[in-house]
């Protein structure tokens, strides 16, 4: 699906396994010992936000069928524990794919309370072709320079040149990776995260993921099972969807997420002057829309730019103030640069980049079967668009080089799990990029699994993100492996926060949501 940024009762418990703790002295000496077998050498590579950060790297096969043929490098960073109870590893994964992990490390380790992130060594690390992982893919610099065509094929000569800008980067990736594509999927991915463990001696994982992260966690624990000693999974993908169903899903929600940000918009008519009818106020956005079209703003801002302007929005609404100011000033004063600056500063933070979206094309047209015949996408996005316009076609020509992806397709992973100790699980009912539906069906597919849900929460990525209702729930279980227990379909409910008011806007957006939503990518979105 397309790529997302995000990031970021009373109930019975009952208690997971646990990994008994060892002195600190013999846990240095064993990481010591083991760090020197798997031949990983950390090293300090510290930020403001993360003072003992360390990073390392570590050396896999590119395909595990051969494991002493050709190798890839892996990148590692780590938070280390400092406290004398030591429960292990914790991967954390922030999305995607193709979402880079290793700035995630410090932000987990910073966000969860300092008694619990002390008990872990808190590992981040670039899954395979991502950022400082060595080969990093671009397949095609500069795909989404503005003025791209309007993404609604509203004529013959503008499907022709979108379909021209799929076609031409399925074929770059082809021509660029052609060794490497086969082996850029979540099956691989997962098996760099076992030989992670095992570079760091551990006999089990402790795991955290965000969005297609989710799905990455539910893989690993599907073909490592006796691996896993705790399992975080937070805004969930449907794993019975991937990929394209998931896609079409998502557009229905990311279009009533849009609606959602027009109410809100009409709830301040004496800040924004738009007015009071949310109807109205989304046919103003459309006719902006299709005045873009004609004219981009500043030669940069066209229809389809204005798309990735918004689609933020529908992650995180700490966009909303910035976004609602954005509109507002081109509606009511023709303001132009405005649109130019929400581009530059907005956009650019919910795209990872061209070598984000070339590994999030490979990954999602190599795991799953994608329709080959041009004429189906069309006929089915057609559909979904009369319903739902916001997206549909935004997200179409984001996944559209799948039709033309030059591997094979490999079949989805039945997830289905009996053998986990208990996980536990994160959902927003009201999230665009992983509908809610996806925690109700992973937590059926995970025997055992705790579903805990944000009730009428619409951001995605949602625990350390200052709900303290769910963060409770997530430092109980990684404290001593509590999960609630309830009779419905969902263990526990916590209320969603606040939506913000008008005076966030834009320095509050960018700190809280900007540094959030950077680091947590969602799948296809």
């Amino acid at each position: 699906m397309r790529r997302s940024a995000a990031v970021l009762c009373g109930a019975t418990v009952v208690l997971a396994g646990t990994l008994t703790a060892a002195p600190a002295s013999a846990d240095a000496s064993r990481s010591a010992t083991t760090a020197q077998a798997a031949k990983v050498t950390w090293k300090k590579c510290a930020t403001d936000d993360s003072p003992t950060m360390q990073c390392a790297s570590v050396k896999v096969p590119l395909d595990y069928a051969k494991p002493n043929g050709k190798q890839i490098t892996l990148a590692l960073s780590r938070v280390p524990h400092t406290a004398s109870k030591y429960q292990g590893p914790l991967l954390v994964n922030p999305g995607g794919p193709g979402g880079s992990g290793l700035s995630l490390a410090g932000f987990v380790a910073s966000s969860l309370p300092k008694e619990v992130a002390a008990q872990y060594d808190v590992i981040g690390f670039d899954p395979r072709g991502v950022g400082e992982s060595k080969p990093a893919l671009d397949c095609k610099p500069g795909h989404f320079d503005p003025v791209r065509p309007d993404s609604v094929p509203s004529t013959p000569a503008i499907e022709k040149a979108n379909l021209a800008r799929a076609k031409s980067f399925a074929q770059a990736c082809g021509t660029k990776y052609k060794d490497v594509l086969p082996y850029i999927n979540t099956v691989s991915a997962v098996k760099d995260m076992d030989s992670i463990r095992k570079a760091l001696g551990a006999k089990k994982i402790n795991y955290f993921g965000y969005s297609y992260g989710t799905y990455l966690g539910a893989v690993y624990a599907k073909l490592f099972p006796e691996r896993v000693r705790r399992l975080v999974l937070d805004s969930i993908v449907d794993p019975t969807g991937v990929w394209y169903d998931a896609n079409i899903k998502q557009d229905y929600a990311f279009d009533k997420r849009h609606k959602a940000l027009m109410a809100w918009i009409a709830k301040y008519d004496s800040t924004y002057k738009l007015g009071t009818d949310p109807k109205k106020i989304e046919a103003k956005w459309y006719a902006m829309r299709a005045a873009l079209a004609k004219k981009p703003a500043g030669g940069k801002v066209g229809a389809s730019e204005l798309e990735d302007i918004f689609i933020p929005g529908g992650y995180n609404n700490a966009y909303w103030p910035t976004l609602a100011e954005t509109f507002a000033a081109y509606v009511n004063k023709k303001d132009t640069a405005a649109l130019v600056k929400a581009y530059d500063n907005i956009a650019a933070i919910d795209a990872s980049g061209d070598n984000g979206y070339s590994v999030y094309t490979s990954v999602q047209c190599r795991d799953a079967s994608w329709p080959r015949d041009w004429n189906q996408w069309r006929k089915d996005n057609w559909a979904v668009y009369e319903k739902a316009p916001f997206m549909a076609w935004n997200n179409a020509w984001y996944n559209a080089p799948c039709a033309f992806w030059p591997t094979k397709s490999q079949k989805p992973v039945n997830v289905s799990n009996s053998k986990l100790p208990p996980a536990l699980l994160f959902q927003a009912t009201d999230d665009a990029a992983t509908p809610y539906q996806g925690g109700v069906t992973m937590n059926r597919l995970l025997k055992g699994s705790s579903l805990v849900v944000e009730q009428g929460g619409g951001n995605h990525g949602i625990t350390l993100g200052g709900n303290a209702c769910l963060d409770k729930h997530l430092a109980a279980y990684l404290t001593n492996g509590k999960v609630p227990h309830g009779s419905g379909t969902a263990d526990a409910v916590c209320k969603k926060l606040a939506d913000p008011k008008p005076q966030a806007a834009a320095a509050k957006a960018s700190s809280a949501a900007g540094k959030a939503l950077s680091g947590i990518l969602g799948f296809g979105g």
